[in-house]
């Protein structure tokens, strides 16, 4: 099941990161939680790991219209984005709302997570073209 929508940026990683929560904002998102991977494998479990930052975006019109048509629905929010490296290259995904809306059938939420979804691959090929 394809679930994101991944592209390579010859950014750096921090580059990468930054121009990523630069072009969220301007889509309207905002950063609820920044988890650093690496970091949190090294402190936890002294394993060493490429680096890793997961976005926990938000776009509040969008959230609370997907609140008002399901109460619930903020078990599958915020809509992430990952900023990472493997090996040489870095990488820029973010979640598909559409697959993820797409097992509540809702029409609402559906139409909400295409909206969400266009600016969040808009995010994604903004810095892949940096």
């Amino acid at each position: 099941m394809n679930y994101g929508y991944k592209k390579e940026t010859t950014l750096s990683f921090e580059e990468a990161v930054t121009e990523t929560k630069d072009t969220l904002a301007t889509e309207g998102f905002g950063i609820l939680t920044e988890i650093d991977v690496k970091a949190t494998l090294k402190k936890k479990l002294g394993i060493e790991y490429d680096k890793y930052l997961i976005l926990g975006a938000c776009n509040p019109p969008f959230a609370y219209e997907a609140l008002k048509a399901e109460k619930d629905i903020g078990l599958l929010l915020p809509c992430n984005v990952v900023v990472y490296e493997d090996g040489d290259k870095v990488f820029v995904s973010a979640i598909l709302p559409t697959v993820t809306m797409n097992m509540i059938e809702n029409p609402t939420l559906a139409e909400i997570a295409k909206t969400a979804e266009a600016k969040l691959k808009n995010v994604v090929d903004t810095v892949a073209t940096i």
